[in-house]
């Protein structure tokens, strides 16, 4: 089943992404990151997280984890969402703790080390691949009828693109 066809609520991204409900719920009503299968709709409506999303809220928490400022991971959140989440595995998010700065090639990487300004970075792809395991382990839930999808294993879209390239 594609990972785009499944979903999954606040208590699963919340582990799989390694964050707490207070955070999940106050990173969605304040935009941060929003869930895009289902938003909620007043009191008792489940939000349905993407495993995008997922990956997402775990980046966020790297951020936060190094002391990167909430508002510094928003300008880097809102440049992913303007810039599409395409290709989001192959990315590495570097950050001097002011600023967030994406590289898309080991050049970059090493350009912006060799100016100064890197002080850590985010392999987005290792990221992908956590979200990807702790998932594997958590129930996720089809978006289409609801079925709840017990150690659902979302479609692993790296090796998926790998093997068209091959």
């Amino acid at each position: 089943m594609a990972s785009e066809e499944v979903g999954y609520r606040g208590p699963t991204a919340c582990a799989a992404a390694g964050i707490t409900y207070r955070q999940l719920d106050y990173w969605a009503r304040t935009g941060l990151v929003e869930p895009s299968v289902r938003p909620a709709h007043g009191s008792g409506t489940q939000r349905l997280y993407s495993f995008r999303d997922v990956v997402v809220l775990k980046i966020v928490k790297r951020f936060l984890d190094t002391g990167v400022s909430l508002q510094n991971i928003r300008t880097a959140v809102q440049h992913l969402r303007e810039r599409g989440f395409d290709d989001l595995e192959r990315m590495t998010l570097m950050s001097d703790g002011a600023t967030v700065y994406e590289c898309t090639s080991p050049d970059e990487v090493h350009a912006l080390l060799q100016g100064g300004q890197g002080v850590f970075g985010i392999a987005v792809g290792v990221v992908w691949r956590d979200v990807e395991s702790a998932l594997s382990q958590l129930h996720g839930e089809r978006v289409d009828t609801g079925e709840t999808l017990i150690g659902h294993n979302p479609m692993d879209e790296l090796a998926r693109r790998r093997n068209r390239a091959v």
